[in-house]
């Protein structure tokens, strides 16, 4: 598996998002503990002009990584109890992300089911941008992060195994969200 180009990373987010889809997500907790799973859903958000961002009313502590550069993660809690993961894409300054919405886990299922002790199936381990996280481990550690860059032993890689996106993947709103749900920016592999 080789690293995913940066360069893939510097268009806009709605089209990175289905770019996205059957790459893998690699993270190494440390310690031999290394999980990872082939990307199946994925968001788009655009920058300013996008209500549904984060980033739509300008910068704040909570979005700063937004406004890096391509390729960093963005990391995000919400509903007070869940982290939800997210790649920056575009140019520096101008705040756009995919949001990763679902993995099929490939590697360290081990530690991903007991990260996940409730799925009852194994495709519902990370099937969800909540689960991904506790599935990967994927926390607060992450924000503001280079993909592959090392924190204290623990990292996150895009990496390419060959698998190419699907020629036509499954396209729909975005969910989860009360503004600009019209915008038909969830991109999916079809099952």
């Amino acid at each position: 598996m080789r690293r995913v180009p940066a360069k893939l990373l510097l268009d806009h987010s709605s089209v990175v998002a289905p770019a996205l889809l059957g790459k893998v997500l690699r993270v190494d907790l440390g310690e031999g503990d290394v999980r990872s799973g082939r990307i199946t859903e994925v968001e788009a958000y655009g920058g300013l002009d996008d209500p549904a961002s984060h980033s739509a009313r300008g910068e704040t502590p909570r979005n700063r990584p937004m406004f890096g550069a391509a390729g960093t993660v963005y990391v995000y809690f919400t509903y007070g109890m869940h982290w939800c993961a997210n790649i920056v894409t575009g140019a520096v300054g101008d705040p756009q992300a995919v949001l990763l919405r679902a993995v099929e886990p490939i590697e360290g299922l081990d530690a991903i089911r007991a990260a996940r002790p409730r799925a009852r199936r194994d495709r519902d381990l990370a099937n969800g941008p909540a689960k991904l996280c506790e599935a990967l481990g994927i926390g607060q550690w992450a924000n503001g992060v280079a993909l592959g860059a090392d924190v204290g032993g623990r990292s996150i890689r895009l990496l390419d195994d060959g698998t190419s996106p699907p020629a036509v993947p499954l396209v729909g709103p975005r969910v989860g969200i009360s503004v600009a749900q019209e915008i038909p920016w969830r991109f999916r592999v079809p099952s």
